[in-house]
């Protein structure tokens, strides 16, 4: 068995991030730029309005209360041709370009019209509620930078900077593939020795999280025939996932079956609980990952070691496994040479903000409600010794680690 740094070293070595495309700016929400953006014009292009008001000479209202002539009206999209001389005033809206001569906004509230003239009532300084040329970025200021994956206010400022495409790099196309006569998929009907599939589903949905594509193969049955042509669907993808059949029982068949199609095994078995059985290497031009079958032990298996592999092919730059110290919720006895992932609640500390992980009691790879309910995984090194309850402990935030995970 090796390490889980080690298997984590040797599956990302194979992997890099995948070739830019030219999205448009409104498909572009969620992906990983390829490119820095830089602004190709300035923003707000002239010095404007901040507020519905009078546009005047600081000078002018410099005393108050006085009256101005009002020889206009600016509103927001429009400009004011003349320029305001002394004693003068123009009617301005928010967003409108100042006019020539004015350097300061009084605020309509502090402000009496009647006819052609406004009597102002507070003085507004040099610049008040003037929001100057550039305020927010000139022409050839830099935006989000290659390798920052696209929020909603990112989308917002690469609009407003003038960009109606981006360079991103392409999603990474995941091919998923269950295995076992024992599972049927959801709603289809059951024989007395057969369960549901859960881990097809699971997978795809863990793949979107990380930004990627699912492709579904199906469920193979344990024969060799069918093993290898579902496992011919994954042919062009940049991952494979199996589940299932990794083990070492009469009936796991993926590594015999793939081996006959050309599978080149890169390692077998990992010190870690759950997913001892997990296996990597090539199914032709093809990395594939081999998940147990029990669904903890391959979801826990995807989060470690899929997810940054598709981080990766994705272009983000991110750490593999973060974690937290979080105070131990309950004793833990000492571990054996296996390194554990500890389903665990998660609570935030009501005196000083430390957050406690509690791990739950049973730990059994089967239980799917258990990994569900669960906030995060506490991280036990391989022979660690006994842990007390308030210990500090490394913990891995699921919320943290992709979107609906």
């Amino acid at each position: 068995m090796i390490s889980v740094e080690e298997a984590l070293s040797r599956i990302l070595e194979h992997f890099s991030p995948l070739p830019a495309e030219t999205l448009s700016l409104s498909e572009a929400f969620g992906r990983v730029l390829a490119e820095d953006i830089a602004a190709r014009v300035t923003q707000p292009p002239k010095a404007v309005s901040a507020m519905d008001g009078y546009a005047v000479r600081a000078a002018d209202v410099a005393s108050v209360p006085t009256a101005l002539t009002v020889i206009g009206a600016v509103p927001a999209g429009s400009a004011f041709e003349g320029r305001l001389e002394a004693g003068q005033a123009v009617r301005i809206f928010t967003g409108a370009p100042l006019p020539a001569g004015a350097d300061a906004i009084v605020i309509q509230e502090d402000t009496e019209a009647s006819g052609d003239e406004v009597t102002v009532k507070e003085s507004s300084p040099t610049g008040h509620y003037v929001r100057p040329a550039g305020l927010d970025f000139a022409a050839g200021d830099p935006g989000p930078r290659a390798g920052r994956q696209l929020t909603a206010r990112d989308i917002g400022l690469i609009a407003a900077m003038n960009h109606p495409w981006v360079q991103a790099h392409r999603k990474p196309r995941v091919a998923i593939l269950a295995t076992g006569d024992e599972v049927v998929m959801p709603g289809d009907p059951m024989g007395p020795s057969q369960i549901v599939s859960s881990n097809g589903l699971s997978l795809a949905a863990l793949v979107r999280a990380c930004g990627g594509e699912p492709v579904q193969l199906g469920i193979a049955p344990d024969r060799k025939d069918r093993l290898a042509d579902l496992a011919a669907g994954a042919r062009g993808a940049d991952l494979l996932l199996t589940a299932g059949g990794a083990s070492v029982g009469e009936h796991d068949l993926v590594q015999s079956a793939l081996e006959e199609q050309g599978l080149r095994l890169d390692f077998w078995k990992i010190a870690m609980r759950p997913g001892k059985p997990l296996m990597f290497g090539h199914l032709g031009d093809t990395p594939m990952l081999g998940l147990p079958g029990n669904p903890v032990s391959a979801l826990v298996c995807a989060l470690l070691f899929a997810r940054p592999a598709l981080n990766r092919l994705s272009g983000l730059d991110l750490p593999a496994h973060p974690t937290t110290p979080m105070r131990l919720g309950s004793d833990l006895a000492a571990n054996d040479r296996r390194q554990d992932y500890l389903r665990a609640r998660i609570a935030n500390g009501a005196d000083d903000g430390q957050r406690t992980a509690s791990p739950y009691g049973r730990q059994d790879s089967s239980m799917l409600a258990m990994l569900a309910a669960a906030d995060g995984l506490i991280v036990r090194a391989p022979h660690a010794p006994p842990a007390r309850q308030g210990e500090l402990v490394p913990v891995m935030d699921l919320k943290d680690l992709a979107p609906g995970l």
